[in-house]
């Protein structure tokens, strides 16, 4: 293992210590008016009880969405089911969505690994993407010829934000013929720019699949860090941090053991190398779904954005899961009354620059050339 450290521009972004509360109002004529983003969303009343399964999946999720507040979604799930169908739409959401978004309307979940393999097989004529504006551009890249769609197109990453297409540039000139391994979360500019991506779930696969010594892995500095561990080649990182990751450390991971003994701590690989020291177990988020329901411990405590942490409850209701209060306001932009509304207006629509768009699909295709990897 070699480390060989880039320096990078400052980080843009805004952090927010608890999730955002959805509030909703009811009118006069029976009708939700539900703010959306400079806009307002007239839902008429469902003219259909949303009956005895929606009673049944609440049941799941009263732990984690109270009474009063499932009471709203009710209407603006079932517009929003009504829409899908009319549209030919199919909504991928991420680990990260909240719990009234991943339990309700999501017709596929999970890392973004997993939703770039899906993204690439949909079968639907209109993909809404709940996740941030990378994961969008990444479905695009995938299917040039359907119409995506995101919520809001202010979702955005700050790992992405870290790096530009002129900083690969540099680095490749002053690295000269060090393959360049992105993750992605990173724009289709950057991946443009790239050999290779990868996800969190596959970083270290991807690397070792290169036929070089060296390797220009960007931009997460603490993920690279991770996958330097684990190989004998030389990587070359950047300084980019993903703004709610980094914000754990090692004396909160020793608070919560010392306050819950016997917790069972799992890390994502994007928190500092001492955090993931602290820790039981380290992996992408499909990596710790698999792993708590694997070892079913009785109490867990997951170093990773918080909506993560309620949707695993509501999957694991035996489980007592100490949840962070670190959330991603990019990934909170992303509600229901902003879904409703994209799908309505057909709104959002992400386009990728055609002079960027072959070279960025070639390097996301070459990741999923490596196949699905094993679980473990």
């Amino acid at each position: 293992m070699a480390l060989n450290m880039v320096d990078c521009g400052p980080k843009t972004g805004l952090f927010f210590n608890c999730p955002i509360m959805l509030i909703l109002s009811i009118s006069e004529e029976k009708k939700m008016t539900i703010p959306a983003r400079g806009s307002t969303v007239d839902v008429p009343a469902p003219a259909i009880d949303p009956g005895v399964g929606m009673e049944a999946l609440y049941a799941r999720l009263a732990d984690v969405i109270p009474r009063a507040e499932w009471d709203l979604h009710l209407p603006v799930i079932a517009a929003i089911s009504a829409l899908k169908r009319e549209r030919r739409a199919i909504i991928l959401s991420h680990n990260y969505q909240t719990p009234e978004i991943f339990h309700t309307v999501s017709d596929l979940t999970g890392d973004s690994l997993a939703l770039a393999r899906e993204a690439a097989a949909v079968d639907a004529d209109v993909i809404v993407v709940c996740g941030v504006h990378f994961m969008a551009e990444t479905a695009k890249l995938l299917n040039p010829e359907k119409t995506v769609l995101i919520p809001d197109p202010e979702a955005g990453c700050s790992l992405a934000s870290s790096i530009t297409p002129e900083d690969v540039g540099r680095l490749r000139r002053q690295y000269p013929g060090a393959p360049v391994v992105t993750y992605v979360n990173t724009s289709a500019a950057v991946k443009a720019e790239s050999d290779i991506c990868c996800t969190s779930a596959n970083a270290v696969e991807v690397v070792e699949s290169l036929d070089a010594d060296r390797v220009i892995f960007l931009p997460d500095e603490f993920l690279g860090k991770y996958v330097a561990a684990r190989t004998d080649k030389e990587l070359i990182l950047w300084k980019g941090h993903c703004e709610v990751h980094e914000k754990f450390t090692a004396a909160e991971l020793r608070r919560y053991r010392q306050q819950y003994p016997g917790v069972y701590i799992l890390a994502h690989p994007e928190c500092p190398p001492e955090v993931l020291a602290e820790s039981d177990f380290t992996g992408s988020t499909a990596d710790m779904i698999r792993e708590v329901g694997r070892r079913r411990p009785e109490q867990v405590f997951l170093a990773t954005e918080i909506s993560m942490s309620r949707n695993l409850a509501a999957e694991f209701p035996e489980i007592r899961f100490i949840h962070p209060c670190y959330a991603c306001p990019h990934m909170q932009r992303i509600t229901l009354p902003g879904i409703l509304e994209c799908l309505r207006s057909m709104r959002h629509a992400v386009e990728v620059d055609p002079l960027v768009s072959e070279r960025a699909r070639r390097a996301v295709e070459r990741m999923l050339e490596l196949g699905p990897r094993e679980k473990r």
